[in-house]
């Protein structure tokens, strides 16, 4: 194991000052419990500080929202144990499944409300008539160690998400650089290199998460947060032209080597351009694209397969460069921010949708619900003394890894180092917590255990482990609140949380466990269902939402294609089905144009309606499109080229281009388009 280092040093000593700082104002105020409070203070310590302060926001207003719900139910169902189970219960799931919607840090207000009432309401069951005295404590103690967390994190050299965030940015900004500069040039080992690009796509979505935070940092990035997701979102467009353009010129390579000879310069132009990353001449962006319109063919009516192909080519690569200078642009206005100066250019956001899975978050719920009424029916059965920790615990670890595919390891893990935890917090417990009499003394005891521990936090391989740990000793540690510190007390309490997490394992790993290849899968069927409904709709939504929502979905599979389809072969099949993804795109931007080409006297409704019977029905899961759907395509595109440019204008040349790449996507290997049917 590597040495510590100097910040994962000061990280565990500020996140012991303010468990220490929440401790001390928690004893001083007279608070029932006040190990909670420096528990709380672990638990919301983040290396950054931005991070810190925009949790400790949702955590107070999720811990409230729970509060309040609880003292709501528990008085009017105190006579029956079975059915306030039964409330608490469906409360956990509902919060739980509405925060799995909201994939940025707002979720913890869900969260936290769901799980806030578990930890407030079950121990109120056998005494309801407390529960106010009990949720007004629990929220007075969670947000002490909130708030402590939040000062110390903020003033004692904070490390704020501003530069980390912008770090990152600037990193996939040059991966996006460097992957257009590959296309244009094209060098050795071109499979790999497209397949790890695509990692970009994650890295995209996780930079838009991170930004959530970005109002909350103590840098001066704060005042930029519009710039940021200006930038994401030319990131988010880059992707699937980037895809584009790189199939573009592979097919051309192959069917009309010649056609790209005039193309040469100026491709090596774009990508010496594009290397040249912040230092880019913005003023050369223009003069590419005016090479560009001289360059691109006119879309006669019995244009070639490969006119077409270019004219896509000239269009994505116009589109392409026009990103890459408001990137440019958008990052240079951050600089002048960050430095003190005013911007000039601030784009206007749209928000984006991310991927959701409704079913998913329902089974994560019914999870919870399920392992939490197990608990609770055994605890009311037996009258386990200490029993109400098990739901506690059960509902909590449910919540905590909803998000994994697999969480079962997770709990495992936890459940592990909750164990290990235990001598070292009965040591605490029935050894020196006896003989001690002092706060001074107090902090001095417990200093080793947790700034030890908190040295490995910062890590992401022993996040987890290390926060687990001290959350078992803390959380043991408030039973000296409580006055059990007796041996059996200790006991049935650490039995009681052991025997929550084994149920929440168990019931997670018959509901809630499912394998990578089979949520890649589950995310392609609902990426067709929702091509299938765009091209049934009347008004599709803004290309920029489908192509945040594609770019994270992308994000999301990679990894997952990547562990379900180890080899290259079988990774190209799965890559067939990515493909899919694009095709929204085309379909959104051909419904755009559907009433100019039909004042033309271009029916696209055909076309659409085989669209959506064709995802509809399954898509690429059910092996090659029809000839059917291609033939509708080849006739559509020449119905388009068939149009006179004086009656449709531009959206002419924008639907052919549209119509190409969505032949190229759902028919790879296909034969060339011919501009006509032959006799």
């Amino acid at each position: 194991m590597n040495a510590p280092k100097m910040s994962e040093m000061l990280f565990s000593l500020k996140c012991f000052m303010a468990s220490m700082l929440a401790l001390y104002v928690s004893l001083a105020a007279g608070l029932p419990r006040p190990f909670w409070a420096m528990m709380t203070a672990y638990i919301v310590a983040s290396p950054l500080s931005g991070a810190v302060r925009s949790k400790a926001l949702f955590r107070v207003c999720g811990t409230l929202i729970g509060s309040i719900a609880t003292i709501i139910m528990v008085p009017r169902m105190a006579n029956a144990p079975e059915l306030l189970s039964l409330a608490l219960a469906c409360w956990v799931g509902l919060c739980l499944y509405i925060s799995l919607l909201d994939r940025t840090p707002r979720s913890y207000i869900f969260m936290l409300a769901g799980y806030t009432a578990g930890l407030i309401g079950f121990p109120a069951v056998a005494d309801p008539s407390a529960i106010f005295d009990t949720g007004l404590a629990r929220v007075e103690e969670i947000t002490i160690g909130i708030l402590s967390a939040t000062v110390v994190h903020s003033l004692v050299f904070p490390q704020g998400v501003g530069p980390v965030l912008l770090g990152r940015l600037d990193r996939a900004l040059a991966d996006a650089q460097r992957w257009m500069a590959n296309v244009l040039k094209p060098g050795d080992d071109q499979a790999q290199a497209a397949h790890t690009r695509l990692a970009l796509a994650g890295e995209i979505s996780e930079l838009r998460v991170m930004s959530t935070h970005l109002p909350f940092d103590t840098s001066q990035l704060r005042w930029t947060a519009g710039m940021v997701h200006g930038l994401h979102d030319r990131l988010t467009v880059m992707v699937p032209l980037l895809l584009a353009v790189e199939d573009r010129l592979n097919t051309l390579r192959e069917v009309d080597p010649g056609s790209l000879q005039p193309w040469t310069q100026l491709l090596d132009d774009i990508a010496a351009w594009v290397e040249a990353g912040r230092e880019a001449d913005p003023a050369r962006a223009a003069q590419l694209r005016a090479r560009l319109v001289q360059l691109k063919p006119a879309l006669a009516a019995h244009a070639s397969w490969s006119e077409i192909l270019r004219l896509n080519l000239a269009q994505r690569l116009d589109t392409l460069i026009e990103a890459c200078e408001d990137g440019l642009e958008l990052r240079s206005n951050v600089s002048t921010v960050m430095q003190g100066g005013v911007a000039s250019y601030t784009p206007h956001l749209t928000p984006a949708i991310l991927h959701r899975d409704h079913g998913m978050a329902f089974r994560s719920a019914l999870a919870a619900v399920v392992a939490i009424l197990l608990c609770c029916a055994f605890w009311i059965l037996t009258a386990w003394p200490s029993g109400a920790a098990a739901p506690m615990m059960a509902g909590v670890l449910c919540c905590f890894f909803a998000t994994q595919d697999n969480p079962v390891p997770a709990i495992r893990m936890f459940l592990k180092w909750t164990v290990i935890s235990m001598p070292v917090a009965a040591f605490y417990i029935l050894f020196v917590l006896p003989a001690v009499h002092s706060y001074e003394m107090l902090v001095l005891v417990i200093a080793p255990v947790f700034l030890i521990g908190g040295v490995f936090m910062p890590r992401p391989a022993t996040a987890g482990a290390s926060l687990a740990f001290l959350i078992g000793v803390a959380g043991t540690l408030s039973l000296q609140d409580t006055g059990t510190l007796d041996i059996p007390g200790f006991l049935n309490s650490m039995t009681a949380q052991l025997s929550g997490f084994i149920v929440a394992a168990v019931i997670t790993s018959l509901i809630r466990t499912v394998g990578g290849d089979w949520m890649a899968n589950r995310m392609l069927r609902k990426a067709r269902r929702e091509v299938a409904q765009m091209a049934q709709a009347a008004s599709p939504p803004p290309l920029l939402h489908i192509s945040a929502r594609m770019v994270d979905r992308i994000g999301l599979l990679m990894p997952r294609l990547a562990i379900a389809h180890p080899t290259p072969e079988a990774r190209a099949t799965a890559m067939d089905g990515l493909r899919e993804l694009r095709v929204g795109l085309h379909v959104a931007q051909l419904c755009g144009l559907q009433q100019a080409l039909e004042q033309a006297g271009v029916a696209l409704r055909p076309l659409l309606q085989k669209l959506g019977a064709y995802f509809g029905s399954g898509g690429h899961a059910h092996g090659q499109a029809p000839a059917a759907l291609l033939d509708g395509l080849d006739s559509t595109l020449r119905a388009v080229c068939a149009v006179s440019p004086a009656t449709a204008g531009e959206a002419r040349t924008q639907a052919a281009a549209a119509l190409a790449s969505m032949r190229r996507d759902l028919f790879p290997r296909a034969a060339a388009y011919q501009p006509e049917t032959a006799s």
